[in-house]
């Protein structure tokens, strides 16, 4: 897998750079790993790097560059696993604006070092944050990072680092956090569209989600339905373009059949091989959506049943990580990296991300959005009746509440719950600077609307890249749909134009009828894992039980140590608990078994 880390020093700072010179020369002797940069004051190596899919890109006299992969936003189909050649105004330019050319101008899964306007050096992560960007101080060497595990090496003899407990309450209260914060103190991001002065230790964003997201686009919903299509057809070959081969992810949905539509013979010349997971159940089986899809493109499906008797204990082996892993999203790796081997396909592309992206949000916001944006037009009644429709309310509901929120915006209702139903009393009303753990930009983000407020929110927390369970043997997570131009794109149109006709992701399901069997187009159910999970946690019942009766977060007085005991009895009990939850918090709890206490 490719992966990176780079050392950056004052060299005015004598223990410091001695101490950083150290660390380049062990590791610049490390089988498979080569040096990208080598200037004063910085060290970049890479490892894994391959032409056309992650590449080591540098920029005139090596004074700086770019790693992964750059897309031109002027060249919408490149060549099969071209790599990318920058010439030298571009490099120019890319360097003399600090990044914001590479911003403006490319698009892709990219990290870049730079000379900082400061005379030292700087990072930038791509706005899309698809490869992952980390750092830490060491004795006065800045750690730039996309693997922790990587990074310990390095730093072998220090003292790893220790668990963030103010940071694992956020996230236990509100779910996934979007700051610069990770659970482990002194581990930090680089957010995505962010440049890091690593001398000033000064953080800059170049792109800004919530400031797309304040100027929506006007256009009708038949325009932005055909700017939609080409925008998602366009990121989707480009991407395809550095495979040969590659699977793809096809649950039957409305996301993963659009994505594979993207992807047929005649848009791609990647051969695609698509995989469905299933298991019993009312929700867990949609083979038949995807033979569908499948059949409508002309591409091969695999059929793997899910695995029933996954065992948990794995979780306690995985790599390293800087934030707990939600394994649940993880159980299939072992089967996906088997047969990414079989097939000789080195990546893995999904849908993801489309919930958010196109606003599958059952809510009657978009009327409330309407309101903010256009007022009480000739308009607005047509609005109002979609949102009614999308939300399952009627129609002067969705006008009170969206004249409601008008007038004055429920503000705490922006607030995600994370895990409440588990939680104790005491944790609940825990004081913390909440700053520390959200996004800088939310913090003058309440004048959005509320609909795209939480659509914004939810594109902002870039998914995992690298599967910390089967590591250099997976293939490379690839997910088209969080392509910096198509989150563009989403972020500006409005929710009302989204969800034009009533329907979550209408838009998306409008410009794609022509490609899609009509049974998808008109799906108005979404499949699942809940019975899967739940026979999951009961061949497990009694790790679980271990894991959170006797760990830490019970320990502390986090979890309410009652209700979770009752909840993994075995007995049926009226108690609120999501499966999903019971697993959350199992995840963390293993999580938490490898560091210091």
């Amino acid at each position: 897998m490719f992966r990176y880390i780079a050392i950056a020093w004052d060299e005015t700072q004598t223990v410091a750079a001695a101490a950083a010179r150290r660390l380049g020369r062990d590791w610049q002797g490390r089988a498979g790993w080569e040096a990208a940069l080598l200037r004063p004051g910085l060290q970049v190596f890479t490892t894994g790097a391959t032409p056309g899919v992650n590449e080591v890109t540098r920029l005139q006299s090596a004074d700086g560059v770019v790693l992964g992969r750059l897309f031109r936003r002027h060249e919408p189909h490149p060549p099969i696993a071209s790599g990318m050649t920058l010439d030298s105004e571009e490099a120019a330019s890319i360097l003399q604006s600090g990044g914001r050319t590479l911003v403006n101008d490319f698009w892709g899964r990219y990290v870049a070092f730079l000379p900082a306007a400061s005379g030292s050096s700087c990072v930038l992560r791509d706005p899309s944050g698809a490869l992952p960007c980390f750092r830490l101080r060491h004795n006065g060497v800045s750690v730039i990072f996309s693997w922790l595990e990587d990074a310990l090496g390095m730093l072998a003899g220090a003292a790893p680092p220790r668990v963030s407990w103010d940071a694992l309450t956020a996230q236990l209260l509100r779910g996934t956090v979007t700051g610069r914060e990770t659970t482990l103190d002194g581990v930090l991001h680089v957010l995505p569209g962010e440049v890091f002065d690593l001398h000033l230790d000064e953080p800059t964003l170049l792109w800004n989600a919530v400031d797309i997201a304040r100027f929506p686009s006007e256009s009708h919903a038949s325009d932005a339905a055909q700017l939609l299509r080409s925008t998602v057809r366009t990121c989707a070959s480009a991407w395809a373009s550095c495979y040969e081969t590659l699977l793809l992810r096809l649950s039957g949905g409305v996301d993963s059949s659009i994505l594979l539509s993207c992807l047929d013979p005649g848009n791609t010349q990647a051969t695609v091989i698509c995989l469905n997971y299933y298991s019993p159940g009312a929700d867990s089986d949609e083979r038949l959506y995807a033979r569908q899809s499948a059949a409508r493109v002309g591409r091969d499906l695999l059929e793997r049943e899910r695995d029933a008797a996954y065992r948990i204990e794995q979780v306690l082996q995985i790599a390293r990580m800087a934030d707990p892993v939600p394994y649940i999203g993880w159980m299939n790796s072992g089967t996906d990296a088997r047969l990414a081997s079989a097939y000789a396909a080195p990546a893995m592309f999904t849908g993801a991300g489309g919930d958010a992206l196109f606003f599958e949000i059952p809510m009657w916001w978009p009327a409330a959005d309407y309101l903010q944006i256009r007022g009480l037009d000739a308009g607005f009644a047509a609005a109002a009746l979609d949102a009614a429709r999308l939300g399952k309310v009627s129609f002067w509901q969705a006008i009170a509440q969206a004249a409601q929120e008008r007038v004055r915006p429920k503000l705490a209702a922006r607030v995600p719950r994370g895990y409440a139903g588990l939680l104790s009393e005491d944790i609940q009303h825990e004081a913390l600077d909440w700053q520390r753990f959200i996004h800088p930009a939310f913090g003058e983000a309440n004048d959005l609307p509320i609909g795209k407020y939480t659509q914004t929110v939810a594109l902002m927390h870039p998914i995992g890249y690298y599967d910390p369970f089967e590591q250099d043997s997976a293939p490379e997570l690839v997910n088209p749909l969080l392509s910096q131009p198509l989150i563009e794109l989403c972020l500006r149109l409005p929710t009302y134009v989204l969800t034009h006709g009533g329907q979550g992701r209408a838009l998306a399901r409008q410009a794609f009828a022509p490609d899609l069997p009509p049974q998808i187009i008109q799906r108005r159910t979404k499949g699942g894992m809940e019975s899967h999970i739940k026979a999951v946690l009961q061949a497990n019942l009694d790790l679980v039980r271990s894991l959170l009766l006797d760990g830490e977060l019970c320990r502390r007085g986090l979890l309410d140590r009652a209700k979770v005991e009752t909840l993994l009895s075995g007995r049926p009990t009226v108690l609120p608990g999501p499966i999903s939850q019971i697993h959350a918090v199992a995840a963390i709890e293993a999580w938490l078994s490898r560091w210091p206490r």
